[in-house]
């Protein structure tokens, strides 16, 4: 199996490549192909993350579990889902704070989060692969330890990186990231079972982009066509 990395990334994480956990990730994933096993999100968009968001243009980390794990909906991309099917409750959630932080906002008809990676948000999962309808199949195999690299180097390397850590999981990365050098906003997960314990009226989109400009960035666009 082949793990291609975008050449600013590589440059920073390519000793990770080496190390016997990814060796051991590499051969995980390979058995898995051997079996037979449908893996999502295809091979090709395993680092689809890292393709769109080169290392040096990163401004905002959003970080999510796992992928998808139904046909044709992961990507590559935290919480963001292939054109074509239906959107999944989590991001409908991100997409109601968003009518609410913002008057103009339009509810997309896609869930295609593709336009907020190119602006400079990384839609970082923290494990990359999973078999298709076995959500979280793929923990504990090496990728968290890879994306656990993938927070500390931004984090040291960068900064003025804003990092939006929505539920336990995500805010478990904290401890990774230097809160001098960058800015952390926590709230409750998107999913219906825990959205109205925090996340609806968080002003996450709001306070990224006032951090971003007060920083001499340019904000997000948060809109999708």
């Amino acid at each position: 199996m082949s793990l291609k990395l975008e050449e600013s990334w590589k440059a920073v994480l390519e000793a990770e490549f080496k190390k016997e956990y990814m060796i051991n990730l590499r051969s995980f994933l390979q058995s898995q192909q051997e079996e037979k096993r449908t893996i999502y999100p295809a091979n090709r968009l395993i680092f689809n993350a890292f393709s769109h968001t080169p290392f040096d243009q990163v401004k905002v980390v959003i970080i999510g579990q796992d992928p998808y794990h139904g046909a044709n909906q992961a990507h590559g991309l935290s919480f963001s889902v292939q054109r074509g099917v239906p959107i999944p409750p989590s991001l409908q959630n991100i997409f109601k704070e968003l009518q609410t932080e913002y008057k103009g906002f339009q509810f997309p008809p896609h869930g295609d989060l593709s336009s907020w990676a190119d602006q400079g948000v990384l839609l970082l999962n923290a494990i990359l692969t999973v078999e298709a309808s076995k959500a979280g199949s793929h923990q504990n195999q090496g990728w968290e330890e890879f994306t656990d690299r993938v927070i500390q180097t931004l984090s040291e390397q960068r900064k003025g990186i804003v990092f939006l850590l929505w539920g336990k999981y995500a805010q478990a990365k904290a401890s990774l990231i230097d809160q001098n050098n960058h800015q952390i906003f926590m709230a409750a997960h998107p999913s219906p079972f825990s959205a109205y314990q925090g996340f609806f009226g968080c002003n996450h989109f709001i306070k990224t982009n006032e951090y971003l400009v007060e920083n001499g960035e340019k904000g997000i666009e948060w809109g999708l066509g």
